[in-house]
């Protein structure tokens, strides 16, 4: 089973490189659609959004029924509700929705006082204006594509060869195009924690891709797929080391924050592995193979 594996992924790498091809158009057409049927290509938070955050002093609520009974009363309002944690305990609960008007969010504790018995001293209430929610996400994509360009900027200047430095740039591109349409369909609402995963996952993205092209492009000793085998091991030991760890914060880590940042890095090392060892590893020996003809 493994030497068919092996002869597949040796002799067959063209046919294997429609694949990353296939997740790459398939996430952006879940992005156009979302971005067409929401106006919004990533489903955002309320820090990002704009809208409100009720926090209660509650611990013994379901979430489930009390999420269940604000979407039935207030189906306009995007109303989610998630669990506040301390020393791994539930301490509280914040409810997120995209009201901004205090008649509005009054009514909504009208409602929770109904449900929980909520008194007036165990609740608070933070509003985020549409306006500064949509400043806080212009200015994260736009650090989040600077990053992008300042990165392709330095694997340009590092490589100083066309087409496997846009190799770099474009694995890296789909890694994040592939994780954002993944990320949507998980319901999950983007925050600013969000928005710092996806940077750090542009890195974490070239580390594996630099790795290959810098071994299969300046070590001589050695076949091409040798070499290549060889940033496999390297790469994927990598990976899996960093998945052991993001495994153990989601399962063990309570934070709503940490357990976003981990979520999406998962999501992107996963991706990483498709993209760097299928699509990369074909561009590069479609590059090798016209390079070696042309001499």
């Amino acid at each position: 089973m493994l030497d068919k594996i092996k002869h597949i992924y040796e002799h067959k790498y063209k046919m294997l490189a429609i694949f990353p091809v296939i997740l790459l158009v398939l996430a952006l057409l879940q992005i156009g659609i979302q971005t067409y049927t929401t106006g919004d290509f990533l489903n955002r938070g309320v820090s990002l959004k704009g809208g409100s955050t009720i926090t209660l002093n509650a611990e013994s609520v379901n979430i489930q029924e009390l999420e269940l009974s604000l979407q039935e009363a207030f189906p306009e309002g995007e109303i989610s509700v998630r669990t506040l944690t301390a020393a791994g305990r539930v301490t509280g609960l914040a409810i997120d929705s995209a009201f901004q008007e205090r008649p509005t969010i009054d009514k909504v504790l009208q409602s929770l006082e109904e449900t929980v018995d909520l008194q007036q001293s165990e609740y608070n209430v933070e509003i985020v204006g549409a306006a500064l929610g949509a400043s806080f996400f212009r200015q994260a994509g736009l650090a989040l594509l600077f990053s992008f360009v300042l990165m392709a900027i330095v694997v340009l200047l590092y490589f100083r060869l066309w087409i496997p430095s846009l190799a770099v740039i474009v694995c890296a591109f789909s890694d994040i195009v592939v994780t954002m349409a993944i990320f949507n369909l998980t319901g999950v609402r983007l925050s600013t924690a969000g928005v710092a995963a996806f940077l750090m996952l542009i890195g974490y993205s070239i580390d594996t891709d630099i790795l290959l092209t810098s071994r299969v492009l300046h070590r001589k000793e050695g076949t091409v797929m040798s070499r290549i085998y060889s940033s496999i091991s390297t790469g994927l030991t990598m990976t899996i080391t960093t998945l052991a760890v993001v495994a153990v914060a989601l399962i063990f880590v309570q934070s709503e924050t940490i357990r976003q940042i981990m979520l999406i890095i998962m999501i992107g090392m996963i991706v990483d592995m498709i993209m760097t060892w299928i699509q990369n590893v074909a561009i590069l020996r479609l590059y090798l193979e016209k390079k070696n003809r042309m001499n």
